[in-house]
C-alpha cells in the first residue's frame, strides 16, 4: 500500500512541480526537472524488493536501452505539433514507443552498449530540435484546473503502465519503465496551451535531461549485484539530480 501511495505521489508531484517550475523560469527548466527518475525509479526498486538482484538488474539494462525510443518520442511531438492537435500526437508517440521498447525487449546487449546507443539516440535528437526554428511563444493564460489535471492524468497513467508491467518480466518491464508518462502529460498540455513554439522550449529541456535518466538506469544496472540495492539506487538517485542540477546551472546562467 505504501509503495503504491509513493507511485501515485512522486509522479503528479514531479508533473506539477515542472510545470510551475515552467511558468516562473521558462519551459526549458520545467523540461530538465520532468525528467529526473521519479517514474521509472520507483518501478526499477519496486522489481528489486519484488524479485531481488539480478531480475531488477536485468530490469535496469533493458531500461537503459529503452531510453532510446524517447529521442522518437521528442522528434514526433515537435514535428507534429507543427499542423496536429495533441491527442493525435500522443497516440501516435505512444504507438512508436511502444513497437520500439517491444522490439528492443528482445535484445540483450551489456549496460554499456545500452547507455552508448540512448546517449547517441538522445544527442541525435537534440541536434535535430536545435535546427527547429523556434519563434517566440506567446503568453498562454492556464485555467484554474490545470495543475489538478495533469496530476490526475499522471496518476492515471502510473497505475495502468505499472499494473500491467510487472507481469511481463524483467526484459519487457525494464524497457517499459521509461515508457513517457509524466512526459506525456506535460508535452500533451504544452502542445494544447502553448503550440509548437511552446513544446519545442520544452522539449530542448527534455532531452539533454534524459542523459542524466539513462545515466541512472545505467548505474542501478551495473551496481545492484555488487553494492546492492540500498547503495546502488543512493548513487544512480545522487548522480541524476547532480546532472540536473549541472544542467539548471548551466541554463540559469543562459538566462
Amino acid at each position: 500500500m505504501t509503495v503504491l501511495a509513493l507511485k501515485l505521489l512522486l509522479a503528479p508531484l514531479l508533473v506539477v512541480a515542472s510545470s510551475l517550475a515552467g511558468r516562473r523560469w521558462g519551459p526549458k527548466v520545467a523540461g530538465i526537472l520532468v525528467v529526473l527518475p521519479i517514474v521509472a525509479g520507483p518501478i526499477l526498486l519496486i522489481l528489486y524488493l519484488d524479485h531481488g538482484r539480478s531480475f531488477a538488474a536485468d530490469a535496469a539494462r533493458a531500461a537503459t536501452l529503452g531510453i532510446v525510443p524517447l529521442s522518437a518520442f521528442a522528434l514526433i511531438f515537435a514535428h507534429l505539433s507543427r499542423r496536429q492537435g495533441w491527442l493525435l500526437i500522443l497516440l501516435i508517440s505512444w504507438i512508436t514507443v511502444l513497437v520500439a521498447d517491444l522490439a528492443l525487449s528482445h535484445l540483450a546487449v551489456p549496460a554499456g552498449v545500452a547507455l552508448l546507443l540512448a546517449l547517441l539516440a538522445l544527442h541525435g535528437a537534440g541536434t535535430l530540435l536545435r535546427r527547429m526554428d523556434q519563434p517566440p511563444p506567446l503568453a498562454v493564460a492556464t485555467p484554474w484546473w490545470d495543475l489538478p489535471a495533469r496530476a490526475i492524468a499522471t496518476g492515471v497513467l502510473v497505475v495502468l503502465i505499472t499494473g500491467f508491467a510487472t507481469f511481463l518480466g524483467p526484459a519487457l518491464t525494464g524497457a517499459l519503465a521509461p515508457f513517457p508518462i509524466a512526459l506525456s502529460v506535460v508535452c500533451a498540455f504544452t502542445v494544447a496551451q502553448s503550440g509548437h513554439e511552446g513544446i519545442l522550449a520544452l522539449l530542448r529541456g527534455i532531452v539533454p535531461g534524459l542523459d542524466g535518466f539513462a545515466l541512472f538506469c545505467f548505474l542501478v544496472a551495473i551496481l545492484i549485484n555488487k553494492v546492492g540495492g540500498a547503495v546502488a539506487f543512493s548513487a544512480a538517485t545522487a548522480a541524476a539530480i547532480a546532472f540536473a542540477m549541472f544542467l539548471l546551472t548551466r541554463t540559469s546562467a543562459s538566462i
